[in-house]
């Protein structure tokens, strides 16, 4: 795999672990608390597993900004992709354009890179 993908490789699977340990319980709204803390911490984990890796050996190509970056608009990705494929919520206009908005401040975000000299 090229380097300059590894972490987003990385970064997805690790906000699909991400996804399911924040928002997962919604389909068990009467599960005791306890157990949904405990099961979203071991989700957690596996989530930590991809995220630090990504992040610890992807500075060496990435600035932290831009590994920021890319995490959050991976993030919406795979969000918009559970809420309506894993929970059945319809996204309307107004969350595709909210999520128009961030990968364009992303895209910005990395072009400033590209024209500017490096120090």
């Amino acid at each position: 795999m090229p380097t300059a993908l590894m972490p987003i490789v990385l970064l997805c699977i690790s906000n699909v672990f991400m996804t399911f340990a924040w928002y997962g319980q919604f389909k068990f709204p009467h599960a005791p608390l306890w157990l949904v803390v405990l099961l979203s911490w071991l989700i957690a984990f596996v989530e930590y597993c991809f995220a630090v890796p990504a992040n610890h050996f992807c500075h060496q190509i990435y600035s932290a900004a831009q590994l920021k970056t890319m995490q959050e608009i991976i993030t919406l990705i795979v969000f918009a992709l559970f809420s309506v494929f894993y929970l059945g919520e319809a996204l309307r206009w107004n969350h595709a354009a909210a999520f128009a908005c961030l990968v364009l401040a992303g895209y910005s975000r990395f072009m400033s890179d590209l024209s500017s000299p490096p120090p």
